[in-house]
């Protein structure tokens, strides 16, 4: 049955996966536009109580020009991590959680710029196959925790099932709650190891979201951001937050607990992040010194092939 969000009837669940298994999962902007405008005429009978405020949504925005000179020096200091972490055979494993269009992606992306790809992966999972719907739950995540050396940056993770599948009945009752008594020992397991597990949820506010919705929507470049499923989250937004309290309550563990992150302010969200996830690495700087370029020796017997017999991209710039 279609679903009546700010006035403006969704499509079902089914409808959805129809849509995006048919490659047409693309919202438009005049759907988001009338979602807008009926926000816009329902804002003053909504109940707040039952969203998530942000307390940085009174703070003062931090500045452009502040927010790159702490981002410089925080990147300093990641690079310096990294060194120390492969030196010592450090393993690492950052899970970043959250809502939609909460900022996850801009702080990972801000993490692992700096870094060498060859030991900072990003890993962002897409729907399991038919075989890996069959394997035990956690082992497609297994095949990408870090060797000796590595970071590894989960753009969500196995907390999908406490999460989505769980409020869009993508799993089973008997799956979800298998999930919710394994994970703790799952995750007790990667601690015993030697993995260091750090886990990020992003809270950011039904306002902020909606403004974040609608500037993925008027941005070509950005709209692929953007799906009919994040329009249905938006629509459950009550029933994300009793699954995201519920997720907490049985996995906010001593061994890996959760740390929140307030993202209504982005900027100040990614130089948080990444000044925590630094303060949970024991490192010490062991940048190597710069090194000196010695002369080039010249090549008397070479002669460069002729420019006519290579081909060279246009010069439209």
């Amino acid at each position: 049955m279609p679903i009546q969000w700010h006035g403006v009837t969704a499509m079902s669940i089914d409808e959805i996966k129809n849509q995006e298994n048919n490659g047409l999962a693309q919202p438009t902007t005049d759907l988001i536009e009338n979602l807008a405008k009926a926000k816009d005429k329902k804002k003053s009978k909504k109940s707040k109580g039952i969203f998530e405020v942000s307390t940085e949504a009174i703070a003062k925005k931090i500045s452009k020009k502040t927010f790159e000179t702490e981002l410089e020096q925080l990147q300093i200091e990641l690079v310096k991590m990294q060194y120390w972490i492969k030196h010592v055979g450090y393993r690492v494993v950052v899970i970043f959680e959250g809502r939609d269009a909460a900022g996850k992606g801009g702080v990972i992306k801000r993490i692992a710029g700096p870094l060498n790809p060859r030991g900072c992966r990003v890993i962002a999972l897409g729907t399991p196959s038919d075989r890996e719907k069959t394997q035990w739950y956690f082992q497609r995540y297994v095949q990408h925790l870090p060797a000796a050396g590595e970071i590894v940056l989960f753009d969500r993770s196995w907390y999908n099932r406490a999460g989505v599948e769980r409020v869009m009945d993508f799993c089973t009752e008997a799956e979800y709650q298998e999930f919710m008594q394994s994970c703790p020992e799952f995750e007790r397991m990667l601690v015993r190891s030697g993995i260091v597990l750090i886990k990020y949820w992003f809270s950011v506010s039904d306002e902020e979201q909606e403004q974040r919705f609608l500037s993925r929507s008027r941005d070509p470049a950005r709209r692929w951001k953007l799906s009919l499923m994040d329009l249905e989250s938006r629509n459950r937004w009550v029933e994300f937050s009793k699954a995201k309290d519920t997720m907490f309550a049985y996995t906010n563990i001593p061994e890996a607990p959760w740390f929140t992150i307030e993202a209504d302010d982005k900027k100040r969200a990614r130089l948080n992040c990444i000044h925590h996830l630094l303060s949970k690495v024991p490192y010490e700087d062991m940048t190597p010194p710069p090194l000196e370029l010695p002369s080039r020796p010249l090549g008397e017997n070479y002669v460069r092939a002729p420019r006519n017999e290579q081909f060279f991209v246009p010069q439209v710039y």
